[in-house]
């Protein structure tokens, strides 16, 4: 039909979805696909969001639940699996269909009924025979009567569902239409999604510095920073190095200063004692020892340290406060801020680039719309809706029709279960009157009427029964033969889908034509789509391009790669040239700088000596025990004048430590600091033209890479960028192939239409006119025992011309 060819090329428009992943690996930008072994791996492509698909709800419930009739329809159900158990003939049919049924002989199934022959004796006890059959045809009776029931009830259910299949019909085509109506808006979502994906990788574009610089600069400053960071690093040297020697050449004076003084006075003190000790005094006997051991110890009353032999850093220090007039750390700063630039660099040349791929993508976008457009799905499936309309309308027309069709087959139901119903009162009536009339002292010639009656009205049942016995076995085994079969041939097989195994076997219609679907629908026996696997997929409430493999008919990869995955966009992005020639690591002032602080004379100046003197004691002895002992050997004296003279010593002495040694002692912490600049400076200066060479190879080396080598640095992550881009494509495509596969024009009307057909042939019809023929067939098999029973019975009842004789 016109509708379906629509149908299907509306969804094919989704040629969006990027089908084969092996294709679009080898139709993918050329700056994606090379050197992706040797490449860093890019980032993570950012998680695009495209929203819901507008969801389609359907009313359309296809299930049945008959209630309690579904015990008897399991019971028929039984009874035919016991009349024919033998499996579908699956192979047998294709066989007759492939053959066009020629060559194939069908045997013809044989039923065999057994029926019971009652043997029935006479024997003396009257009595015990008319109460067997009595009892005997009110159990028949009331088989009958559950028979009757059970017909009738089916008879019933059918009207019922009748009214129900208007419920089904409705609702399938409510859902055809919501199927029809949220289709475009569904088809008109994914296209304009596209949008989404466009717009991001805009905003990468626009953000093309910080993004693409951004990966070329991280790349490049494995090399550029460390070499810039050494170079930050001796300016941070110099500054200590010349705070390093302006602690020590004013520690220096101070130092020298002080232990001048310091000498002065302990040389004097000690020449002034050995003037004391040179008194005529001394030589006395007794005294004479006391003065030699005093005299002896002069020698100890001495200055440790010499600072004045120390040599000078001023010099060094001029250098260095020379050298500190350029400022390296600021240098160093415009290389970094000069290698930062790069973002920059890359967005300002490359604004053509950026340009002519943004016209691309708006030119890719306009295709994706042209595309949707060139089939009319609207006017289509409005043409379709109103087919629908058309439909429905026509089937609703017919309800009246069929309701009095109902009708009539409901009467005419009724009226055959009658005659069973008829056969039931005379037997009934039968019972009543000959058991309240039957009389034991009467004979057979002088039973009462009602009696009579009894045995009449049985009588009538039996003619009756022989009169509408040849009709209820001709409805019984018409119903039965069709029924029966089809239940067997058509529902059994459809519900437990045998039926589709026929359909969709190879070459069954033809033997150059393999499948029967796709050949009806697309003219292409050659495609692997089944009936089976359609409704599947439709029954899960999949995609009917995705159901009915519309991938198969267009060639969704070429249209790809002539849109989304365009060779245009790699050629663009393989001419992007960056040059950061303009790139400046180091000016020549930072390097000058650099070479001056390594001949700044530093490293000449005899850092051992300045730690020998720094580590000496202030004076050769402790003077507070000096003048303690002197003390000590005063007392060891005659009082008089020598004695007085030594106490006096010991308390210059004393003077002397405390006014200048513990001065001195006190600036240990200037002689500590002075320890430390001087280890300092030992440090940096040892190899420092060693130093300043390599990090001043490390710039050139890093400025070589940036001028000679960043071409390869920028191609391979302008492949990676352009991995990125595409990367927001692929999400899209990927998401359209996801969105036709689970999402657009979910087909599940269509698996509602087979289950609904399946329902109402089958669960609302032939089960019950199969439970019909069954109740009525047992009403059928019953009125055989029935008539027996009601003639041998009537025999004890009715009026007899002559006596009955019994022999022995």
């Amino acid at each position: 039909m016109l509708w379906t060819r629509w149908l299907v090329l509306l969804l094919c428009w989704g040629a969006t979805s990027g089908e084969q992943q092996a294709d679009e690996r080898d139709q993918a930008p050329a700056g994606v696909r090379a050197d992706s072994r040797r490449q860093r791996s890019p980032p993570p492509v950012e998680p695009l969001d495209f929203g819901f698909v507008p969801a389609a709800v359907y009313d359309t419930h296809a299930y049945y639940e008959p209630g309690s009739i579904g015990i008897l329809f399991h019971m028929v159900h039984a009874f035919l699996y016991v009349v024919q158990p033998n499996s579908f003939p699956k192979d047998l049919i294709v066989k007759v269909i492939q053959q066009n049924m020629g060559g194939i002989k069908i045997e013809e199934w044989r039923k065999t009924y057994d029926w019971m022959n009652v043997l029935l004796l006479q024997r003396k006890n009257a009595d015990c025979h008319r109460g067997f059959f009595t009892a005997s045809l009110i159990a028949i009776s009331v088989f009958i009567i559950l028979g009757v029931l059970i017909a009738y009830a089916a008879n019933h259910n059918v009207s019922t569902q009748i009214r129900s299949t208007r419920r089904l019909i409705n609702t399938n085509m409510r859902d055809l239409k919501t199927f029809a109506n949220n289709t475009p808006a569904q088809v008109e979502y994914l296209t304009a999604q596209y949008t989404t994906a466009k717009n991001k990788v805009l905003s990468d574009l626009d953000n093309i510095g910080p993004l693409l610089g951004g990966r070329i600069h991280s790349q490049l400053e494995k090399e550029v920073v460390p070499s810039l960071d050494t170079a930050l690093r001796m300016a941070g040297a110099m500054r200590e190095t010349k705070e390093a020697l302006e602690t020590v050449n004013t520690s220096l004076e101070v130092l020298q200063d002080g232990m001048g003084k310091l000498q002065a006075s302990v040389t004097g003190e000690r020449a002034s004692l050995s003037n004391t000790l040179s008194d005529p005094a001394c030589t006395n006997g007794a005294v004479s020892p006391t003065c030699n051991t005093i005299r002896s110890t002069l020698s100890q009353l001495g200055v440790n340290a010499d600072y004045s032999k120390l040599p000078d850093v001023s010099h060094a220090l001029v250098n260095i406060n020379t050298i500190l007039r350029t400022d390296l750390s600021n240098i160093v700063q415009k290389g970094y801020a000069s290698f930062n630039d790069t973002p920059k660099l890359v967005k300002e040349q490359t604004k053509n680039i950026v340009s002519g791929v943004k016209g691309m993508l708006d030119k890719i976008g306009t295709e994706i719309t042209s595309f949707s457009k060139m089939f009319p799905v609207e006017a289509s499936l409005a043409n379709f809706t109103t087919f629908l309309n058309e439909r429905q309308k026509a089937i609703e027309s017919f309800y009246p029709q069929i309701d009095q069709m109902d009708f009539y087959r409901w009467i005419g139901c009724v009226a055959v279960l009658c005659m069973v119903v008829l056969v039931l009162a005379f037997n009934v009536l039968g019972l009543l009157c000959g058991t309240c009339g039957y009389d034991k002292q009467a004979t057979p010639t002088t039973r009462g009427c009602l009696s009579n009656t009894g045995g009449n009205l049985l009588m009538a049942g039996v003619g009756f029964s022989f009169i509408f016995a040849w009709v209820l076995m001709a409805i019984v085994t018409s119903l039965f033969v069709a029924g029966g079969n089809i239940e067997k041939m058509i529902c059994e097989p459809l519900a437990n889908r045998q039926l589709f195994k026929i359909i969709d076997t190879p070459f069954l219609v033809h033997p150059e034509k393999k499948n029967f679907l796709p050949g009806m629908l697309f003219q292409n026996p050659n495609i692997d789509l089944t009936l089976g696997s359609m409704y599947r997929e439709c029954y899960e409430n999949n995609g009917l391009y995705h159901a009915l493999q519309l991938e198969t008919m267009f060639n969704i990869n070429s249209f790809l790669n002539r849109t989304v995955y365009n060779r245009d966009l790699a050629k663009v992005f393989e001419g992007v040239q960056v040059d950061l020639q303009n790139v400046t690591l180091l000016e020549q002032a930072g390097r000058d700088n650099l070479i001056n602080f390594a001949n700044s004379g530093i490293g000449q100046i005899d850092y051992d000596a300045y730690l020998t003197e720094v580590n000496k004691g202030v004076t050769l002895v402790d003077l507070l025990s000096f003048a303690t002992d002197l003390e000590a050997q005063a007392d060891q004296l005659p009082r008089g004048a020598l004695e007085n003279a030594l106490r006096g010593h010991a308390s210059s002495i004393r003077l002397i430590h405390r006014e200048q040694v513990v001065p001195m002692e006190q600036a240990m912490v200037i002689i500590s600091t002075l320890s430390q600049s001087i280890k300092k400076l030992q440090r940096t200066s040892n190899d420092l033209p060693v130093k300043v060479t390599n990090i001043l190879s490390a710039i050139d080396a890093a400025e070589y890479l940036i001028t000679h080598n960043a071409s390869h640095v920028v191609k391979q992550e302008t492949k990676g960028y352009v991995q990125s881009l595409v990367g927001y494509f692929r999400q899209y495509t990927e998401w359209v192939k996801n969105s036709l596969t689970a999402e657009v024009a979910q087909c599940k009307p269509i698996s509602n239409i087979v289950d609904s057909m399946e329902i109402v042939a089958c669960s609302f019809i032939i089960d019950s006119v199969n439970t019909f023929w069954f109740g009525l067939g047992g009403c059928c098999i019953l009125l055989i025992p029935s008539i027996i029973f009601s003639v041998k019975l009537a025999k004890y009842y009715r009026r007899m011309d002559t006596e009955d004789v019994f022999e022995e």
